[in-house]
């Protein structure tokens, strides 16, 4: 009888992107570029201490990472993708070299070359698949959409892939890509982040117009002068330049006030959905499924969890809160039931629900 082969895991990580990601995380969307975090120095964290902290509260565990791609199988070789002469990188020297991770160096060769990492580490991950048949999974730790493809690609060739990225900053079609997909916070060892309140600013108060002194002959120059205060912002500053801009719709003029300059953020839209209600209708589909594929009054929680993770790879029962599947469906007892009375635990589409 043949021995049971070991999976052996390659480990791909955008460093920038999940630095970046991170940091905007804790400190607010596009924080990284406007503290210009990448070129912080040693002496300037000596000379700037408040800085220094916003850096330290938005480091990013490397080895919480690696672990999780271990308990896939034997890390066969783990790469990083970075400018590691930029200081914000050199300060994880520490933590890449007690963890064996070979770093790509990566040079800007414009000043910001945004697909410098996700071209080098595509043609890489590819040439590993050829050059290492035996490789069963890939793990790409990043959150840009422009890995979709790289994705499909190594499942196309028999490798089953897993993503990691940042809460906030993953492209959902990504996510959708592979064939698991765990977000950076719900790593085993990594701290939620605390709540932070939301203070509400109020919009600084207009002072009054100062009078002038009347004339006896007014020009309508004048008049409309007398009328208008004199920090009042003019019309045509309300409006974007550009020809015929002012007669362009409101809606026009929102899109172009709305759009963000950060690179990291893609393909999300403004009003994201809760997560509990999207984990719930996931739920329901899969019992759904596996009741009209069995066609069984009962299913094994743990089909039932597979098919959940097939739909949605990004489904985790931890990052919602809770301990076990077991736990998650416990608290939807409004659409599903738990028979916990045998070993196998067993899960079913409420009666009523089954019927419509």
């Amino acid at each position: 009888m043949p021995e049971p082969v070991d999976s052996r895991v390659a480990v791909y990580i955008d460093f920038d992107n999940i630095v970046i990601s991170r940091y905007d995380q804790v400190h607010g969307r596009g924080q990284f570029m406007r503290d210009r975090a990448r070129g912080f120095s040693p002496a300037d964290r000596q000379a700037d201490p408040e800085a220094a902290e916003k850096l330290a509260l938005a480091t990013v565990d490397v080895g919480a990472i690696i672990d999780f791609a271990s308990s896939f199988g034997t890390l066969v070789l783990t790469r990083a993708y970075a400018d590691w002469s930029a200081p914000v990188n050199a300060d994880y020297r520490g933590q890449l070299v007690n963890r064996a991770v070979d770093l790509v160096q990566l040079f800007p060769a414009a000043a910001y070359a945004k697909n410098g990492a996700d071209i080098r580490l595509a043609v890489d991950t590819v040439e590993d698949m050829f050059r290492l048949p035996d490789l069963t999974h890939v793990i790409i730790v990043a959150g840009d959409s422009d890995y979709i493809p790289l994705a499909q690609r190594c499942k196309r060739l028999g490798r089953y892939v897993v993503g990691i990225g940042v809460a906030g900053s993953t492209s959902r079609s990504l996510a959708a890509a592979c064939d698991e997909f765990a977000t950076y916070d719900a790593l085993p060892g990594i701290k939620a982040l605390p709540a932070t309140p939301v203070v509400e600013k109020k919009a600084p108060e207009t002072p009054a117009p100062e009078k002038r002194p009347s004339r006896s002959k007014k020009t309508p120059t004048d008049a409309v002068a007398e009328e208008t205060p004199k920090d009042a912002v003019p019309a045509t500053a309300l409006v974007f330049s550009g020809p015929d801009i002012a007669a362009a719709p409101p809606r026009r003029r929102a899109s172009r006030r709305a759009a963000s300059p950060d690179p990291i953020v893609e393909d999300e839209p403004e009003d994201e959905p809760d997560p509990q209600d999207v984990a719930t209708g996931l739920l329901e589909r899969a019992l759904r499924l596996g009741h009209e594929k069995d066609d069984a009054d009962w299913l094994h929680s743990s089909n039932v969890k597979t098919q959940m993770k097939r739909m949605d790879p990004s489904f985790s029962e931890k990052a919602l809160g809770y301990r076990s599947f077991s736990d998650f469906v416990k608290s939807r007892d409004s659409i599903a039931e738990i028979d916990e009375s045998n070993t196998a635990r067993l899960v079913r589409l409420l009666p009523a629900l089954a019927d419509n």
